[in-house]
């Protein structure tokens, strides 16, 4: 069973894993992070935990029982009880419920370590899978979302909370 957990320097070979192995699937619908986060993962990694030690952001991944990453499930500028969630799933476990359970334990994880109320969540219209994970986690359209904060793509803005 895969155990979310919160993000530690000792993912980072787990991590840049997933990301190289989900790198064309994800380009296909959340966007490509481009050479650039490949070629200086490193710097990365060590921005998003000092980012997570400064309480700003708390990143979580889900772990398989073989240490390999399933997903990345985080909480993004967490402020006055608010924040935002975003996440991505390998494709190999896409569309088998993972994602909808890791986001319902990362919004209680949310309210039980880091006391957040309102969780904000934006997926583009195209992504329907997003949406439905969304849904099932509890969360209501709540607005247009910006394409800016889509990849280009016109989506919503989802609340849970």
């Amino acid at each position: 069973m895969p155990e979310l957990k919160p993000l530690h320097a000792d993912h980072a070979p787990a991590v840049l894993a997933f990301e190289v192995v989900n790198r064309g699937y994800f380009a296909g619908s959340v966007g490509d992070r481009g050479d650039e986060f490949f070629d200086r993962f490193g710097e990365w990694f060590g921005a998003a935990l000092d980012e997570q030690v400064g309480g700003v952001c708390a990143f979580h991944v889900l772990v398989a029982g073989d240490g390999s990453v399933l997903g990345g499930f985080n909480l993004y500028d967490l402020e006055d009880g608010d924040a935002r969630l975003g996440y991505r799933v390998a494709e190999r476990v896409a569309g088998r419920g993972v994602a909808t359970a890791a986001v319902r334990e990362l919004c209680g994880i949310a309210a039980a370590r880091h006391g957040l109320r309102t969780l904000r969540a934006a997926a583009a219209d195209a992504d329907v899978a997003s949406r439905r994970v969304l849904a099932k986690a509890g969360f209501v359209p709540a607005g247009p979302a910006d394409p800016a904060d889509l990849g280009g793509a016109p989506g919503t803005w989802y609340r849970r909370g």
